[in-house]
């Protein structure tokens, strides 16, 4: 195994902080669009409105998957962050 992925995973292994952020991020990834799935599932306009309802429900289906790609990424962010530093401390 090469070096550097040895020394990945080693501090992956002991830095507790780096296999929160990874978890969480795809624990709130998953949360959101289940969420928005739940959301939209039953979304239903009335009267003149009942013409556009697939498109406002597409809409917002993909504000979910934003706010489910930025919450996955700033945990990343903060992985990479808790990782370089635990990295300097365990080096």
């Amino acid at each position: 195994m090469p070096n550097w992925l040895n020394e990945f995973l080693y501090v992956l292994a002991l830095s507790k902080k780096t296999q929160w952020a990874i978890i969480l991020g795809c624990f709130f990834f998953v949360g959101i669009h289940l969420l928005g799935w739940y959301m939209l599932e039953n979304f239903e306009l009335q009267g003149p409105a009942k013409g556009i309802q697939d498109v406002i429900a597409q809409k917002i289906a993909r504000k979910y998957d934003k706010v489910a790609l930025i919450a996955l990424l700033s945990f990343w962010v903060l992985a990479y962050k808790c990782y370089q530093k635990d990295k300097k401390r365990l080096w």
